[in-house]
Order: C-alpha cells, then structure tokens, then sequence
C-alpha cells in the first residue's frame, strides 16, 4: 500500500484519534468525535484495539514522553508524516516487535482508551 492510500483510508482516524496522547484529558467533545469516526469507519473495538495498539501508540507514545511543550509546535503535517512512515514499515519482525510491546506503548493512556472503548460500544448497541 503506498503513503497516499494509507492517507486516505486512516489519516482522518489517526488524527482524530491522537488526541488520547495528548498531556490534557480528552473533553467530552472529543470523545463525542472520536465515537462519530469510529463508527462511520466500521471499526470493532478489537479493530479499534489493534489500530490503537500497533498503529498509532508507538509513534504517539515517543511523541508524548518527549520534551513537554512539543505538542504545541506539532503540527498535523508532521503527525501524519510519522504514522505513515511507521506504518509503511510495520510488516514482519516489526508488527511482531510492536505486537509484543503494545502493551507497555498503550499503557499511560489506557484509561483513555478504555473510556472510549466503552463509549463507543455503547453507540454500536443503539445502532
């Protein structure tokens, strides 16, 4: 897959996504809007799980055990370019490699991460 379709099929869910990193609790409208784009993707919360886990917190997580104050001058530009160059390159030993270590790259904001869960359950059951 090249860096175009990659773009295309998971930027806008990346970005909307990224705020779960952020060093200030997501607000309840972001939460609202993350629940929205999951659910117009289709995602299941395992899908959901996985794209949190091997596609987004080993770039997100570097971001936010980096120097404070980085989140300000970064820009979407630059977010998208370093989810996609990570993500170009997660085959074989690195899907392995992350696969393994998920855990721990997920682990600061997997409070976060469950409220969404729970949320967006939630919004597939009224559906």
């Amino acid at each position: 897959m090249d860096a175009q379709t990659l773009v295309d099929e998971r930027g806008e869910l990346w970005l909307t996504l990224a705020p779960l990193w952020l060093e200030r609790e997501p607000r309840e409208t972001d939460y609202a809007r993350m629940t929205e784009v999951i659910l117009r993707y289709g995602l299941t919360l395992k899908e959901l799980e996985w794209v949190m886990r091997l596609e987004l917190a080993p770039v997100l997580s570097r971001q936010q055990m980096s120097v404070a104050g980085e989140w300000r001058k970064f820009d979407d530009y630059q977010l998208m370019k370093r989810l996609v160059g990570h993500n170009m390159r997660l085959k074989g030993w690195r899907r392995s490699f992350w696969t393994l270590f998920s855990g721990l790259t997920t682990m600061m904001v997997r409070p976060r991460i469950n409220e969404l869960v729970e949320r967006v359950a939630v919004a597939q059951a009224t559906q």
